[in-house]
């Protein structure tokens, strides 16, 4: 007997969240490809790249907010953000008023080479850009991914998506291309965005 539930079916379940890993796993087969070889020169891995990422959009992020919106455990976090306070591109500190967390921030070294990686990606080598330029010749613009979005909104968050479009939103706003290379805006002057934990931004 085909069981129901609410507007779907089990079999209509199985189907949608089985196409969605598959195509998923394969997706990320080639965007772990491409990341691994974007900062192959920098001897950096993929966590490594993207805990200075976070950082550099959350001043004064705590590891667990680096874990949580780099998705990955809090050892993790914490490991790898060690090897780069190690080679000097970021620095650990306590809070006068959380004694418990363990933040990080950029130091100078740690931005000039996260921006060093922006200016030096290149988009003819990499493959999902590539697989999505017929879709934006045909439409003028690259698919928006709302419906995925979505998802990811459902199962992490608003927090999650708040930092995932402000950074983005940061790379927008505060940056330019220059003859193919993306670079910082010389006059930019960065506020201190997202300061503290996200409860204490919320005020909870």
């Amino acid at each position: 007997m085909k069981r129901t539930f609410n507007n779907y079916s089990v079999k209509d379940a199985l189907l949608f969240s089985q196409r969605v890993g598959q195509l998923s796993k394969a997706l990320w087969k080639s965007i772990e490809k491409d990341w691994q070889q974007w900062i192959k020169p920098y001897d950096l891995n993929i966590n490594e790249h993207h805990i200075l990422w976070i950082a550099y959009h959350l001043k004064g992020a705590s590891i667990s907010e680096i874990a949580k919106f780099g998705v990955m455990h809090v050892s993790t976090a914490f490991n790898f953000s060690k090897k780069l306070e190690e080679r000097g591109f970021l620095t650990f500190s306590k809070k006068e008023n959380d004694k418990r967390n363990t933040y990080i921030q950029l130091t100078p070294e740690g931005e000039k080479l996260l921006l060093k990686l922006l200016e030096d990606y290149d988009p003819t080598r990499n493959a999902v850009f590539k697989g999505a330029l017929p879709l934006q010749n045909l439409y003028g613009k690259f698919p928006e991914l709302i419906e995925m979005m979505t998802i990811i909104r459902n199962i992490y968050g608003d927090d999650f998506m708040e930092i995932f479009e402000r950074s983005f939103n940061n790379i927008d706003q505060n940056f330019i291309e220059e003859d193919g290379k993306i670079k910082k805006k010389e006059d930019e002057i960065r506020e201190p965005v997202l300061e503290g934990t996200i409860n204490e931004r919320s005020g909870a």
